[in-house]
């Protein structure tokens, strides 16, 4: 029988890593939505001066940070339920960029990605309950179209394709990992989100709904349902799972 009150998450704790672009925002609306005691975590805590909710810094390339927001959320609040992982570091631009800025990118988007999830699966585990909702993309399952971005200043690093795909992979390796314990790991891949504030060359956004078999972009506000799902009750026999919100975009 299907439980309504199954797909709320109140009285669950989430943490959600960053919160201050297009799809955080997003993101958290929805989990605010659905009654979560929604902490969000970020570098730069000012930044998120938009919202009420409660802020906590952490810096994500440093594991003694995380740890510290660990022990202060379940210091505060007791527990944590669940955890989103939308934080993202975007040094690079192109194949032509130094190494420096590959390295730069892998140590919030492997390393810091990987700290945080062990830190977080490990304390959820020892509770025996708990849900990680890892936010990676479509181009983390597929390769570069260069023919989407022909005679725009856009382009696809290198960088988000190396570790979007790592990451849902990582999280299939961590679902085995935590099952027994009780946590929950999936990954939700979004494909391209329409920007309302900066919008996207125009011959981009005709070429990828062409792409997609809705023929359009996402609204950002469209990713949200996937993980309050993933986050909830209802979700209770789902791990490891990667899924795709993407208009149809891999499935072509």
């Amino acid at each position: 029988m299907l439980d309504k009150a199954a797909f709320s998450l109140r009285e669950k704790v989430i943490i959600q890593f960053g919160g201050t672009g297009l799809l955080g925002r997003a993101l958290m609306a929805s989990l605010t939505a659905a009654d979560a005691t929604l902490v969000i975590a970020s570098r730069n805590p000012t930044s998120c001066h938009t919202h009420s909710l409660p802020t906590e810094e952490v810096d994500i390339g440093d594991e003694r940070s995380i740890q510290a927001l660990r022990d202060r959320v379940i210091t505060r609040y007791g527990k944590v339920d669940g955890i989103v992982f939308n934080a993202v570091s975007r040094p690079m631009a192109s194949m032509a960029d130094s190494l420096s800025a590959w390295k730069s990118s892998m140590e919030t988007n492997a390393t810091g990605f990987f700290a945080t999830v062990r830190l977080f699966g490990d304390a959820m585990a020892a509770r025996g309950s708990g849900s990680i909702v890892n936010i990676a993309s479509i181009q983390g399952m597929v390769g570069t179209n260069p023919w989407l971005y022909e005679g725009t200043t856009m382009g696809s690093p290198p960088d988000y394709f190396f570790h979007k795909g790592g990451m849902i992979n990582l999280t299939r390796y961590l679902a085995s990992h935590y099952g027994s314990q009780g946590v929950r790991v999936n990954v939700v891949s979004p494909g391209g989100i329409f920007d309302p504030d900066k919008p996207q060359a125009s011959a981009f956004i005709e070429r990828y709904a062409r792409s997609t078999m809705l023929g359009r972009m996402a609204e950002a506000d469209e990713v949200g349902g996937a993980v309050v799902f993933l986050l909830s009750d209802q979700s209770s026999y789902i791990t490891g799972v990667n899924l795709p919100v993407d208009g149809g975009y891999t499935s072509k």
